[in-house]
């Protein structure tokens, strides 16, 4: 943000009084303007031993896997959004369980939350921001060809978990790729 969306005056980077980070503020009428984590929301869809992938037909990533998931949107919940995204990407119908999943990934300001949900059914009809969607058992999984971390992470998870019997709540911290 380079102008004030309030007064169109230049932005400034500062410290404002009683804050502890370096913040954008308007030059003239010292408007705050914060910079807040997106919030990524999708689902952990289940078809008796299979999990639900979409294949990306939009960037980033672009013809590589993932699960059904992306932005809340104003004026709609968590839950309603990961089932939102559900259906708009892979045209799944499901009953939404519990919170599975909650991923903090500084580095690019998103959290993610990945709700469970258990599909009605094994048909699919993707939307236009998934070239295919597919059910996958776990020795399937295009492990090679997923479009992020958090995807490889939370399929790793659901499958340890099934075989160890547990239900649990994950919360973790995505970290920045190392360059080296």
């Amino acid at each position: 943000m380079n102008f004030c969306s309030t007064c169109g005056s230049p932005l400034a980077q500062e410290v404002p009084e009683d804050d502890n980070r370096v913040r954008s503020v308007c030059t003239s009428c010292k408007t705050i303007h914060y910079e807040n984590p997106k919030i990524i929301l999708g689902t952990l869809s289940v078809w008796e031993d299979q999990v639900l992938l979409c294949r990306r037909a939009i960037e980033p990533r672009h013809g590589l896997w993932t699960l059904p998931a992306g932005f809340m949107e104003i004026g709609e919940s968590t839950s309603e959004g990961a089932q939102r995204e559900t259906i708009e990407e892979a045209g799944a119908e499901i009953d939404l369980g519990r919170l599975y999943a909650l991923f903090n990934i500084p580095h690019v300001r998103h959290v993610y939350l990945f709700y469970f949900a258990k599909m009605r059914h094994p048909r699919l009809d993707p939307g236009p921001e998934s070239l295919e969607a597919r059910l996958f058992s776990e020795h399937e999984i295009p492990w090679e060809s997923l479009a992020f971390r958090s995807t490889k992470k939370v399929l790793q998870l659901y499958f340890e978990d099934r075989r160890l019997g547990r239900d649990m709540l994950h919360t973790h911290t995505i970290d920045a790729p190392s360059l080296s």
